[in-house]
């Protein structure tokens, strides 16, 4: 499920719907422009704190995505951290591919 995570996110990169990185994405949840975040699977403890802290606050889906080097591979980038997106349909998505991988888990 995290590879098709990653490869979904890196579309949504191509057409520019994506803040990349811990820093930005902390930002853009700050102002309320966001409607999902992604945080790699080994994030440091500060940075899952972080974010997921202030996603909580503002009402934000946390997902957990691939490793930071898988998803920087997906994105055109070197290891990222977390990515966060504004686009719904890109969120929905996100949220259908979150919930089959939850369902796999179950039986």
């Amino acid at each position: 499920m995290s590879e098709r995570l990653a490869s979904l996110l890196g579309l949504g990169a191509r057409g520019r719907r994506l803040v990349i990185g811990v820093t930005g994405v902390r930002a853009r949840l700050q102002q309320g422009r966001l409607a999902c975040v992604v945080i790699a699977a080994d994030a440091s403890g500060r940075t899952r704190d972080k974010v997921q802290r202030l996603a909580a606050a503002r009402g934000i889906p946390v997902l957990l995505g691939p490793t930071a080097i898988r998803l920087g591979v997906h994105l055109g980038r070197p290891a990222v951290q977390a990515v966060g997106t504004d686009d719904a349909a890109l969120t929905r998505g996100l949220m259908a591919l979150a919930e089959e991988g939850r369902g796999d888990t179950d039986s």
